[in-house]
């Protein structure tokens, strides 16, 4: 995400300075020609040095992950980090913050589609990620309501290039390429071109109301759909093996055991995400499109893009 923002606030006129972790990757970075600083978003005195003389914050650091033996890093990262960062940019006196928070922070109600107006139940949150994710929003919109202009966006599930982890969509295009998908779980989700939910950060901070939070999304669509699509990119034979939700569950249940609890590695199957797609994440986009202009690409080019983009950089043939 960070890089994909990076370029669209460059491409728009912008300056940019980039936080980075020491010995991190800035792959995403490379070419932009972007500042890079090196520090911690869970270190205030690297964040403050970051911070002089910029004008407005973009927040996009998390650590993604759904398996930890120390599941507190998740917290320090998503939580105190965000924390960090919003007083360092009170201090600052920046003119605005963009927190990028997560479709997990996201409610889901009985029935329709998901918007902004639904809140996340906590207890209901599926592990440490989401319930990370929905805590930083918690404080991004408390610092809100104290008197910093900050706009909290929720991207839903992006998809497309500069995807070096990748995150677990990516993943999803990353193990039809190499053909490991013999079979799938019918996973209801919002898809959206991450070049899109990139631009709607830069929009956030131009147009975006302080104290209100934008879903950043496009398509509400099934995982056999996505398949689909491609199969008829790469030219492989979408699985035709629909499993029972069930069934995933409990072998991720296994898997945690043996893999996470036993052999302390991450599991193949994470627990957490699977439990997270239980219900499916259908979204009302409207709001972004509405008062920030949000542009929707169609789902077919976003993942064209990201099949070139991981055949590109060796990751898959």
């Amino acid at each position: 995400m960070g890089g994909n923002v990076a370029r669209a606030l460059m491409a728009r006129g912008y300056e940019v300075r980039a936080l980075a972790r020491v010995g991190s990757s800035t792959l995403t970075l490379d070419g932009t020609g972007a500042e890079v600083v090196e520090g911690d978003v869970r270190d205030a005195e690297s964040v403050a040095r970051a911070l002089a003389g910029c004008r407005a914050v973009v927040h996009c650091a998390a650590l993604y992950a759904f398996w930890l033996r120390n599941p507190r890093a998740i917290y320090e990262t998503n939580v105190d980090g965000t924390r960090i960062v919003l007083e360092q940019s009170r201090k600052a006196g920046v003119e605005r913050v963009v927190h990028c928070s997560s479709q997990a922070a996201i409610g889901l109600p009985e029935s329709g589609l998901a918007s902004e107006a639904t809140d996340a139940e906590p207890q209901r949150l599926a592990g440490h990620y989401q319930r990370s994710k929905y805590l930083a929003e918690q404080e991004a919109l408390r610092v809100a309501r104290q008197g910093l202009p900050v706009v909290v966006v929720n991207p839903t599930a992006p998809i497309g290039p500069w995807d070096v982890k990748p995150t677990r969509t990516g993943a999803i295009v990353l193990d039809f390429m190499r053909g490991r998908m013999p079979a799938y779980v019918q996973v209801g989700m919002n898809l959206v071109d991450v070049e899109d939910v990139a631009a709607g950060h830069v929009l956030a901070l131009e147009r975006g109301r302080p104290g209100e939070r934008y879903i950043l999304g496009h398509r509400n669509m099934w995982l056999g759909e996505a398949l689909r699509m491609l199969a008829d990119i790469t030219g492989r034979r979408a699985p035709r093996l629909r499993l029972p939700y069930w069934l995933v569950l409990a072998l991720a249940y296994a898997d945690a055991a043996v893999e996470g609890g036993v052999l302390r590695r991450p599991p193949y199957i994470p627990l957490e995400g699977v439990k997270e797609m239980r219900r499916p994440r259908f979204m009302d986009c409207s709001k972004a499109i509405r008062e920030l202009g949000l542009h929707q690409s169609p789902i077919e080019g976003a993942l064209e893009k990201a099949v070139r983009w991981f055949r590109d950089h060796g990751y898959a043939k």
